[in-house]
């Protein structure tokens, strides 16, 4: 590690005391022994650093160690990580994975205790952590949070086992994390008198209200594929003390871009008290769940960031424990080895697996919306071709795939509009929340051709159209890449612009299609078992009644 500075000086934001005066930071082992202020005139701001309230790093496609070294740039010291997605597919294994990497480099990694695992019974996933496994992880040091409860179904319903990884979660004093789209009334009641504190699931003003009212931190997401700034953000001067700033799932040329400091930007530049914008990004995620993060106090960890002004809001320098760890665009953490563990054990696949034979003239087809993780349920008339049912690229009716990476088992198969591939098909292995491989596309070929690339390389993303085939591996637990961040953010945008030269219209073409095996976010998708009622939590048929 490199030896840390002794000193900086600018002027000092202090948002705890919502003041800001000119002076300096004196360092001594990591922290801020003192504070001097002076009367000198400083052409820079020293603010806390940005904190991440709630993210899946394996979205990112990259370990935590090379997320690191791609969000210090913008000014991120901290993360609220939820490790649910590699949990599904190693479990308890796969949080450690994540919370071992994560100390390899100087960075703040904050991880919870993975709450749905499987997210539901409706799929396969590659592992379950019941409560006896939660109550070991919530004893670890490391393990600051119950992880967001997904199956709020299970809340309302006194679900024994959801009932009890909550009680262990609150018997050792932890934060208990929330998911409730579109949850209200007498119901919402109930799933925050269990004891949950969060929810980043809100699509509207009145939902958010009421969730406020009744005590929750609503966290404000601008992910990759889900953006609800624009509903939201009149939380931050209405409601400044509980509300904080996520992105839940960025994708790897996302994250290269920008993270948290994006959305600050974007409330400054609307007039936003600057205060309350930077309570919402620095310190609300600290105070809620007991962080080690520094806040420009005496005797704080010394994390922080040194940016021009408020209103470019450009991030100079970023502090870790002291330590210069991004300076003017540049990371300064080395790359560390990246240990490769998977789980992948399906077979290639052969085009009739993707048959679908006509068993009706209407079928159920998923509606993805561009932006959000819900989907709107449609019915449409078949088209067929030799008895068997195929996409219609001329009404944007494509068929969808979930294949079974654990074992060996037919592919289930449905219908999504709003894809709108016109030819060839994208597939991937990063598919919420089992992360078996989900594929779309124009023809049953093109499907299987998408599968079979990524199943040969035991996970990753894949396009392929005409004689072309390209593919970005994902061996680490067929989720993320072990190479360098930049290097596989810009192999995605490659793969991404390849998707929309298809003919996808959608922001983020692959985040997306993740989402479309996500059962637990209403109202119809797709699981390696069939179509999935999200509203009423159950199976449903392809073929409309």
């Amino acid at each position: 590690m490199r030896k840390g500075v002794d000193s900086v000086s600018g002027n000092i934001v202090d948002v705890v005391n919502s003041r800001v005066y000119p002076g300096t930071l004196e360092i001594s082992g990591g922290r801020i022994a003192k504070i001097v202020e002076d009367d000198k005139e400083h052409d820079s701001f020293i603010v806390p650093g940005l904190v991440d309230a709630h993210v899946h790093i394996e979205s990112s496609m990259l370990v935590p160690s090379e997320f690191a070294r791609l969000a210090v740039v913008h000014g991120t010291v901290a993360t609220v990580s939820d490790p649910h997605e590699i949990a599904n597919v190693l479990g308890m294994d796969g949080v450690r994975y994540m919370m071992d990497n994560g100390e390899l480099v100087n960075f703040k990694f904050y991880f919870g205790a993975p709450s749905c695992v499987p997210a539901t019974v409706f799929e396969s996933s590659g592992a379950k952590i019941g409560v006896a496994q939660v109550e070991k992880l919530l004893k670890e040091r490391r393990i600051k949070f119950l992880s967001e409860v997904m199956n709020f179904p299970g809340v309302l319903n006194d679900d024994p086992e959801v009932m009890g990884k909550i009680g262990v979660a609150i018997r050792y004093g932890k934060v208990i994390d929330g998911h409730a789209p579109g949850l209200r009334g007498e119901a919402l009641e109930k799933y925050v008198k269990a004891g949950i504190s969060t929810d980043h699931e809100c699509f509207d003003k009145d939902e958010a209200v009421e969730k406020v009212k009744l005590g929750m931190h609503i966290l404000i997401r601008e992910g990759s594929a889900a953006k609800n700034f624009d509903a939201l953000c009149f939380l931050i001067e209405e409601h400044p003390d509980r509300c904080m700033f996520c992105s839940d799932d960025k994708h790897p040329n996302d994250l290269a871009r920008g993270h948290i400091n994006e959305v600050v930007k974007r409330a400054l530049d609307m007039g936003m008290d600057r205060m309350r914008v930077l309570r919402c990004a620095c310190v609300n995620p600290v105070l809620h769940y007991g962080l080690d993060v520094g806040l420009l106090q005496t005797g704080d960890a010394a994390d922080f960031i040194v940016v021009d002004n408020f209103e470019e809001f450009n991030i100079l320098k970023t502090y870790i424990n002291g330590e210069l760890v991004a300076q003017d665009g540049k990371c300064l953490l080395p790359k560390v080895p990246v240990r490769v563990v998977n789980k992948f054990r399906a077979g290639k696949k052969k085009v009739l697996n993707f048959f679908v034979k006509k068993e009706g003239e209407r079928i159920n087809v998923i509606e993805a919306i561009d932006g959000q993780l819900i989907t709107n349920k449609a019915v449409e008339t078949v088209k067929v071709s030799h008895g068997n049912v195929v996409s219609d690229t001329q009404r944007d009716v494509l068929k969808i795939a979930v294949v079974n990476r654990y074992r060996d088992a037919r592919p289930a198969i449905g219908f999504v509009k709003n894809f709108g591939l016109k030819k060839g098909a994208i597939a991937c292995s990063v598919a919420h929340d089992s992360h078996n491989v989900i594929a779309v596309g124009a023809t049953d070929e093109a499907i299987c051709d998408a599968v079979n690339l990524v199943i040969e390389n035991k996970g990753g993303l894949s396009v392929v159209y005409d004689d072309v085939k390209e593919v970005l591996p994902l061996p680490v637990c067929g989720i993320m890449s072990n190479e360098d961040g930049l290097c596989v953010a810009e192999a995605y945008l490659r793969l991404d612009e390849a998707a929309r030269e298809l003919g996808s219209k959608l922001r983020a073409p692959f985040m997306s299609l993740s989402f479309m095996a996500l059962l637990v976010i209403p109202k119809i998708k797709l699981s390696d078992r069939g179509l999935f009622d999200g509203e009423k939590f159950e199976m449903m048929s392809l073929f409309a009644r």
